[in-house]
């Protein structure tokens, strides 16, 4: 929050501009809420508070984690929050089998190729939800998000990550 001078002008009735405070972008980085794994594909994650991300594998000790080209995923909190007002579900972070869950940070405007430091890892998207076609395995009562609004990344970069960890977005629209 920045707060600006108050100006008067001396000589004249009272002429008060006052600045009151502003909201900057500073004051609310997008930041991680949640670091989430699973030992088994098929449950919903659990918030762990932290974890360790591994280049070229993914979150150590969750179950989706590997060799292949979506080694993380990542759900914003906005829309767990607005499928709990919209569906009436009890979601959680986590619940929608996300491995990071973020706060801030519009998903849907991640392009193919952005680069995301979070905490100290690099991550790269290499894909935006999932195809319409694609079988969908997981729901948390009865919904689900991945598909839709879920980003799906490759660990560039190895480094722990925590709850509270800026995400900042670094470069667009890279080859993958």
């Amino acid at each position: 929050m920045t707060t600006l001078p108050v100006v008067t002008c001396p000589g004249s009735p009272i002429l008060l501009l006052q600045w009151t405070t502003i909201r900057t972008m500073e004051a609310r980085m997008a930041h991680v809420v949640a670091v989430c794994a699973s030992v088994q594909r098929e449950d919903s994650k659990v918030d762990l508070g932290e974890g360790e991300l591994i280049a070229g594998y993914g979150l150590l000790g969750d179950a989706h984690a590997g060799r292949g080209e979506r080694q993380v995923s990542l759900l914003a909190v906005e829309s767990i929050e607005r499928a709990r007002q919209e569906h009436g579900t009890a979601a959680v972070p986590g619940s929608f089998a996300e491995n990071l869950t973020t706060e801030g940070l519009d998903l849907s405007v991640l392009v193919v190729g952005d680069r995301l430091r979070v905490g100290a890892a690099l991550l790269q998207v290499v894909q935006l939800g999932k195809p319409p076609e694609a079988a969908h395995t997981y729901s948390f009562q009865g919904v689900s998000l991945l598909p839709r609004a879920g980003v799906f990344c490759r660990v560039l970069e190895g480094g722990r990550v925590a709850r509270g960890d800026v995400v900042e977005v670094l470069s667009g629209g890279e080859a993958v």
